[in-house]
């Protein structure tokens, strides 16, 4: 916090300061001898009519009033020292898309519109809301709520729902955006932390016995263990694409049991691209876990991103995967910023025209 020169704590923040990352102090009881104070960092994304919005590095909003504030002041954007590879948010979004790719794009701006109109039978929802959601790195070129407008004009063109894919803990990434997005009634539906780690120390982990298998393209067997029924066309073309995409099986084992008819024990897709190699798809058979096998899944494609050039990887992993958080964490990836995705609000139903009065 801050301090005057007489040694008190001062706010040093205005509504000037919205879009930037800050750290204020605040009362949150009042009483003659137990006043009770807390702490918030993030992003200031607005302060109107006497209330400020923070949002958070995972993205959670902390409303404070004016009034209770007791100090703050504005903090670098980034935490001066990160473990793991140094990377942009723009660099990393972009390499992620690229990973999955839509079939359909346009530009708006600095904006690109992502469809993908694949998925399972009978729903037309797109496969991944990675290859159908704007991905917002820069301005739209026009106002926002235009923008939004013919975002949704864009995805109701193709069937799809409109989704907005913004991030939030990290310099660069969209704070201020996913607030006036929840401004206007847009609903977030999933949020993910992307994790980032060298590669060398992921390929130099010691041979597993398992055999693992690597492949340009996915079978059946694959397919099974994904878990992903009725896929595509089109949702096949999406896990396929990328820059240089690699997909491992470790086959089943008969004596090891396992669940799955014909299905293997372990898979996994890599995406190759520049310096970057992206881990998705990384399920194994309930059967044979805590034997090592999604550790040998990521170090055999890991070996292959190395061999191609690739230096530092990246994954995404959602809050509530406790297991496969564990793991990369103990492969030395760490989180690099977390992404969320909005949906836009049901459209409201028409009002039904008055009755008449039999006049013309």
């Amino acid at each position: 916090m801050e301090f005057s020169a007489a040694g008190r704590l001062e706010v040093r923040i205005t509504a000037a300061d919205v879009g930037k990352r800050v750290s204020v102090r605040s009362l949150i009881e009042h009483g003659p001898s137990d006043e009770k104070f807390t702490d918030t960092v993030g992003v200031l994304t607005s302060w109107d009519e006497g209330v400020l919005r923070i949002t958070q590095r995972g993205g959670e909003s902390v409303r404070i009033p004016e009034s209770a504030l007791v100090a703050g002041k504005t903090v670098p954007a980034a935490p001066a020292r990160r473990r793991g590879p140094a990377a942009s948010y723009g660099e990393l979004a972009r390499v992620a898309s690229r990973a999955w790719p839509p079939t359909e794009s346009a530009r708006l701006g600095d904006w690109e519109l992502r469809a993908a109109a694949g998925g399972p039978a009978g729903r037309r929802t797109g496969f991944t809301r990675r290859a159908n959601s704007v991905l917002p790195l820069g301005d739209p070129g026009r106002p926002l709520d235009e923008a939004l407008t013919a975002v949704r004009d864009w995805y109701a063109e193709r069937g799809l729902p409109a989704y907005v894919q913004t991030a939030t803990g990290a310099e660069g990434t969209q704070e201020v955006l996913g607030a006036e997005l929840e401004r206007r009634g847009w609903v977030r539906e999933v949020t993910a932390e992307v994790w980032v780690g060298a590669l060398a120390p992921l390929a130099d982990l010691p041979a597993h016995p398992a055999r693992v298998e690597l492949s340009r393209t996915v079978d059946g067997a694959w397919l099974a263990r994904y878990g992903r029924k009725g896929l595509d066309e089109v949702a096949l073309r999406v896990l396929g694409g990328g820059p240089s995409v690699w997909f491992a099986t470790v086959p089943a084992d008969a004596s090891g049991g396992g669940t799955g008819a014909g299905a293997p024990a372990a898979i996994g897709r890599c995406a190759v691209d520049g310096r970057w190699a992206g881990f998705a798809a990384v399920e194994v058979d309930p059967a044979r876990r805590r034997e090592g096998l999604g550790t040998a899944v990521m170090a055999a494609l890991a070996r292959r991103a190395l061999d191609e050039g690739a230096s530092a990887a990246w994954l995404q992993v959602e809050e509530d995967n406790a297991a496969a958080r564990q793991l990369y964490a103990g492969l030395g990836f760490t989180v690099h910023h977390v992404y969320h995705h909005y949906r836009a609000p049901e459209p409201a139903p028409e009002s039904p025209a008055p009755a008449g009065d039999g006049s013309p």
